[in-house]
Formats: C-alpha cells, structure tokens, sequence
C-alpha cells in the first residue's frame, strides 16, 4: 500500500506541475464516487508511473502525448495538454513538428484537425495572457 501512496504522491506532484494547480484543483473538486477510483488510477499510474519516469523530460513526453492524442483523436485532451506546455516547455515550433509526425504516421485528416485545435488554444492562451497583464 505505500508504494500505491507514494505513486499516487509522486503522480499529483507531477500533475501538478505539468497542468498547474488551477487545473487539478478543479478536477479534483469534479470527483464524484462514481469516477474517483478511475482518477487516482490515472494519478498513480499515468502521472506517478509514466510522466515522473527518468530518461525523457516533461517536454519530451509532452511532445509525444500531443501527438498520440491528437492521432487517436482526442480533442480535448490535445486542448488541455497544449496548455500544459506552458508548464512543460514544449514550444509551439516543438508542437509543429509533433503533428508533422501525426500527418504522416496517423494521417492528415487526424493533424488537420489537431493544427486547428492547437491554433485555437495557443490563440486563447495568448488571449488570457493579456487579459492578466
């Protein structure tokens, strides 16, 4: 049990720190019992098992994450994880040629409508960014 605690540990701080506390703190606040098994599963196991692993930094799996997402079509997970790059430092030009990848190994259509997603996000990010100053 306190190696699940400890990766549930290590899997919030690294979630933490790649989607910024405002983020988690509202999706904590979303739980209900019905999916709070399935979010400490993803704490543990996709946050505290393979995001907190050595060998590739955050930008790396950041990169890789859009790109899979984005060519199995998952809109707004790409969304939330483009926003995570503030915190990961995966630039748009990284985010670029990630979906350069996606157009050829997952096909055009899928990077088409990641780009516009992508274009969208970065455009809002930009947006909120003023607003703030």
């Amino acid at each position: 049990m306190a190696d699940r605690r400890e990766r549930f540990e290590t899997g919030m701080k690294t979630r933490r720190a790649v989607l910024g506390d405002t983020y988690v703190d509202a999706a904590s606040a979303r739980m209900t019992p019905l999916d709070e098994d399935f979010q400490t599963f993803i704490t543990e196991s996709a946050w505290g098992g393979v995001w907190s692993r050595p060998g590739w930094t955050k930008r790396e799996r950041s990169m890789v994450t859009i790109a899979l997402l984005a060519a199995l079509g998952h809109d707004e997970e790409v969304a939330m994880h483009v926003r995570a790059t503030a915190n990961t430092g995966a630039t748009p030009e990284d985010i670029r040629e990630a979906l350069m990848h996606v157009a050829i190994y997952a096909g055009v259509p899928a990077a088409n409508r990641a780009f516009k997603i992508v274009n969208k996000t970065l455009k809002d990010m930009k947006t909120e960014e003023a607003d703030k100053a």
